[in-house]
């Protein structure tokens, strides 16, 4: 039988206040254990909870940014269970009203684009932290994330394969911190997803039962751990059995998700209003503030760029994928307005390739944009060819100095006077009658190795096109 997949992601990002959803506790990472949980966190006796304005803001934010409905009233709720990290015996969150209501995003998996739709995104504190490898035979308890402020991003069922679930989950990343509402630190927890996932026979319109596997904090193990469910969920029906609606964690270093708890559905949360909380009310004042004050959004600047700067849709998305990288690449074409395309080549090429290997944001990158641009615009007016161009960018990111400054010590400068091409080009042929001989007799692969033999008499400064066309003459 053949099955399809169906994915939903529910999402948690933390987002980016100083202090706490409903304290004034800090919330920076990497404190010593329970030294950021005050009496509000921990649920002392008498203490009430305050709305964080910030949080509140950067969840308007968000429901601008995916074009989704702020509720101008929202309620936040209590959900009822019982963690040993859970310090009230329940979590303040949001159900039957919550801040954001629908939206897309929208998702490109090689050629294909498709919108993935929200059904919801709600604030709601995060728990604190149990922890169970530094200690033997009892656990921890860290409360510093008790109270940490998060908007949890509850997706439709709408993806179809660990790949669509991937580009989804990166593509959410990025818009977060695009908007500067979360830093998106998967290490640190600041950004995690739960996969629901189900199967059912292709062509069917129901949903099968799904399996919610639990905090996976990294885009490969994303992807790993919904592989994995796939498989199991299929030959456990294929062989005739049914599948557990329960909760799952993804094990990376056994590759496979092991069950944790059966699924709680919502009645088993007794949500109800929280008393010590009002409803949350948004003005349309408030909304038009924080809308006015939204950057341009990635999926615009990505249409302007195939617009103003003729580059193609693929070129533009790669563009797009972080704000800094949005920014280093305008800077570089507003430095070499007439070569858009240079610009695109060098920050996806060289420059992306350069910071990976060396596992370096763009942030960091030693060769700022004006670095580049100077590089750049000794390419584009011949005075270097594109390989030599390399050696100096790799100079430049050793510190050595600006490209002019590399080019002049080097002796780099790209050999575009047609005298001297025309002597190399007439030693190279007098060298290699037998390849003149086959290129003659139509053998254009002669023709490469007569281009490379010329090349290497330069040195590598011969002007490549210049290069091509004196020899072509000769030939003829």
């Amino acid at each position: 039988m053949d099955w399809e997949t169906v994915i939903g992601l529910e999402t948690h990002a933390q987002l980016s206040t100083r202090s706490k959803m409903f304290s004034g506790a800090p919330t920076a990472f990497g404190a010593a254990p329970n030294t950021q949980a005050n009496a509000v966190d921990i649920a002392l006796p008498g203490v009430l909870p305050v709305a964080n304005r910030g949080a509140v803001e950067r969840a308007i934010r968000f429901g601008l940014a995916v074009g989704g409905r702020v509720h101008p009233r929202s309620v936040f709720a209590r959900k009822n269970y019982f963690y040993p990290d859970l310090p009230k015996g329940y979590q303040i969150s949001q159900y039957e009203l919550p801040i954001v209501t629908g939206g897309c995003v929208r998702i490109r998996t090689g050629e294909t684009e498709k919108q993935v739709q929200l059904t919801r995104a709600h604030l709601e504190e995060d728990a604190g932290k149990s922890l169970h490898e530094d200690f033997h035979g009892v656990s921890g308890i860290d409360l510093n994330r008790a109270g940490t402020p998060l908007l949890e991003i509850v997706s439709e069922p709408d993806m179809r394969s660990a790949e669509e679930a991937v580009a989804y989950a990166k593509a959410l990343h990025a818009l977060v911190r695009w908007i500067d509402i979360c830093d998106g630190n998967m290490q640190e927890g600041s950004f995690r997803c739960d996969a629901n996932v189900s199967v059912r026979p292709a062509g069917s319109d129901r949903l099968g039962t799904r399996c919610e596997i639990k905090n996976l904090n990294s885009f490969r193990f994303l992807e790993r751990a919904i592989l994995y469910e796939v498989r199991r969920q299929i030959e456990i029906l294929e062989d005739g059995g049914q599948v557990r609606q329960e909760t799952r964690l993804y094990d990376p270093e056994r590759d496979e998700t092991r069950s944790m708890r059966s699924k709680e559905d919502a009645p088993d949360y007794r949500y109800f209003p929280d008393p010590d909380l009002l409803p949350l009310a948004v003005s349309e004042g408030w909304i038009a503030e924080v809308r006015a004050a939204l950057p341009e959004l990635p999926e615009a600047m990505r249409e302007r760029f195939v617009r103003e700067h003729g580059l193609p849709a693929y070129d533009a998305g790669v563009l797009t994928a972080s704000r800094e990288i949005a920014a280093y690449f305008e800077a570089l074409v507003r430095a070499l307005p007439r070569q858009p395309k240079l610009a695109a080549n060098w920050v996806m090429g060289e420059l992306s390739g350069r910071l990976n290997r060396e596992n370096l944001d763009i942030a960091r990158s030693p060769v700022d944009s004006t670095a580049l641009a100077g590089l750049l615009a000794r390419v584009a007016d011949g005075t270097v060819s594109g390989k030599l161009a390399k050696d100096v960018f790799d100079a430049m990111w050793a510190g050595q100095g600006s490209a002019d400054q590399i080019i002049e010590a080097r002796g780099l400068k790209q050999i575009s006077d047609s005298g001297e091409l025309e002597r190399i080009v007439a030693a190279v042929l007098d060298a290699n009658p037998a390849q003149v001989a086959e290129y003659r007799a139509g053998k254009d692969k002669a023709f490469n190795y007569l281009v490379g033999q010329a090349m290497k008499a330069s040195k590598g400064k011969a002007n490549p096109a210049q290069l091509s066309e004196i020899l072509k003459r000769k030939l003829s």
